[in-house]
């Protein structure tokens, strides 16, 4: 790290101390549990009061997928989205602008492609002229490398005021190196603020780390100790020093499809039941490794920089539905314990913040 970034530096030499969630956070309560120990919320009954889904991807601005996947209880929830236009060129990019304020559903922002690669801009499209526009354009981008011209390319963008949204896609599973140089990216991006001087103007919405590309092969007792988690733990800490800095909480690259949340029924046996138990087994173990991801994030970021989205990450080949996604990453955060503050901030306030200022 060079010297020219001591905060940064001080927190590699120095590393917060963080606190852990037991084991037995990650699956259910106990039977005997009495009134001495009361029961977390039943995540039955903890549902957000609004929803902003803060990742759709409809590069032609048409929301009717979208819109089939989502079932009719989301349907009356749904206050707004951020659109992504990926994929798109800056040509189109301004020419499907426009059709955005027709959308029915509420825009609070567009995500609109932008290279780090590229450096800083010296002839930025007419759409980024102005970053209090409404919707709110947000730069989206992914991270593969850490390069001058990458951070010159951030810092441009906040120093304008926008908003940037980055697709972390090196490979943090097997290289701690590859945390470092996102960390470095930032204290380069933003100096003053690594030196703990003035905030940036623009926001930071980390995507793709919550939760992070995985392998379902390594059972969850040794994730827990594994290397991995711990360089996870320890650099969304040092990511979380940052105030302007979000994550997002998008499906999983996994290697498989979210796992469905069946419709309940009026009356049903195990026997009748419709569910295939593989089906079953496969979503509980979903939700126990989405829990182990977000006790760290949560310890660090806290409620209020964590931003629901339903659409995996454009840069990988994952499968979600929304409604299936909405319930898996609810019925998450209700078992932690989450109370209806938290739940709200998530999936709808925290995409206000993140989005519109």
């Amino acid at each position: 790290m060079s010297s020219a970034h001591p905060g940064v530096g001080a927190r590699r030499k120095a590393p917060k101390s963080l606190p852990t969630l037991p084991l037995s956070a990650f699956s259910g309560p106990s039977t005997g549990t009495g009134e001495q120990f009361p029961l977390p919320p039943n995540p039955t009954t903890i549902h957000p009061e609004k929803v902003i889904d803060a990742h759709v991807i409809a590069p032609s601005t048409d929301l009717a997928a979208w819109h089939a996947e989502v079932d009719e209880v989301l349907k009356d929830k749904i206050a707004g989205v951020v659109l992504s236009l990926h994929g798109l060129s800056a040509s189109e990019v301004q020419s499907v602008l426009p059709n955005v304020s027709a959308s029915q559903t509420p825009v609070l922002a567009v995500l609109v492609p932008f290279s780090l690669d590229a450096g800083a801009p010296t002839d930025p499209p007419a759409y980024l002229s102005d970053s209090t526009q409404t919707p709110f354009v947000v730069l989206s981008t992914s991270f593969t490398k850490n390069t001058p011209a990458a951070a010159e390319a951030l810092k441009w963008a906040l120093d304008k005021g926008f908003s940037v949204e980055i697709d972390v896609q090196t490979n943090l599973k097997d290289n701690d190196s590859e945390w470092e140089a996102l960390e470095d990216l930032l204290a380069k991006a933003m100096p003053h603020e690594a030196e703990g001087g003035s905030k940036a103007k623009g926001n930071i919405v980390l995507s793709n780390i919550l939760p992070p590309p995985d392998d379902l092969h390594l059972p969850i007792v040794k994730l827990l100790t594994h290397p991995t988690y711990q360089a996870y733990q320890s650099h969304c800490a040092a990511l979380s020093l940052y105030s302007n800095v979000f994550v997002k909480f998008i499906p999983p690259s996994w290697g498989s499809p979210t796992p469905p949340t069946p419709a309940p029924t009026i009356t049903e046996t195990p026997v009748d039941s419709p569910i295939d138990p593989k089906d079953s087994l496969e979503k509980q173990e979903w939700k126990k490794r989405i829990k182990m991801y977000i006790g760290p994030c949560l310890e660090a970021f806290g409620y209020a920089r964590i931003i629901y989205g339903s659409s995996p990450s454009a840069f990988t080949q994952t499968k979600s539905n929304a409604a299936d996604w909405y319930e898996l990453a609810r019925e998450s955060f209700a078992e932690l314990g989450t109370e209806q503050e938290g739940i709200d901030a998530v999936f709808y306030g925290n995409a206000k913040v993140a989005f519109s200022s």
